[in-house]
């Protein structure tokens, strides 16, 4: 049995992007599909600070953010927060499944493709392994 619509708890997310545009489209999106995005974070420091803050159950995060590292970012969260279900997005960088994997993030996605990606499958990995990848996207 579900639970009516009213009653059903929208999975908590930060987005994390150093690119105001993107974490626009990202939130309008996630939220589109029944997430609630409680904080938009634009550098290492305010994404620590905000996962802190907020608890939430996923985390989109880019890779570059100006400065930082996305891939540390995903480390300090995912070893503070084991729970905690990390997707990472880039425009420009390919997919490197050895640094996702040591990371701790559940997988990558280009941004040009976030629209594609099967968030209730991303949800629902929270308690398993398996990543998601560029070959899980829809066309």
């Amino acid at each position: 049995m579900t639970a009516e619509p009213s009653q059903r708890i929208n999975p908590r997310v930060v987005v994390v992007d150093d690119q105001e545009a993107f974490r626009r489209v990202a939130r309008m999106l996630l939220t589109a599909r029944g997430y609630d995005v409680v904080a938009e974070a634009s550098c290492a420091a305010t994404a620590l600070e905000a996962v802190e803050l907020h608890d939430p159950q996923a985390v989109l995060l880019d890779v570059r953010l100006g400065h930082d590292d996305g891939f540390e970012v995903c480390d300090l969260l995912t070893r503070s927060r084991p729970g905690l279900a990390v997707l990472l997005a880039s425009a420009t960088a390919r997919e490197d499944s050895v640094r996702v994997s040591r990371c701790g993030a559940r997988g990558f996605v280009p941004k040009s493709r976030l629209h594609a990606i099967d968030f209730e499958e991303f949800w629902s990995l929270r308690d398993g392994r398996k990543e998601v990848s560029c070959d899980d996207l829809q066309p």
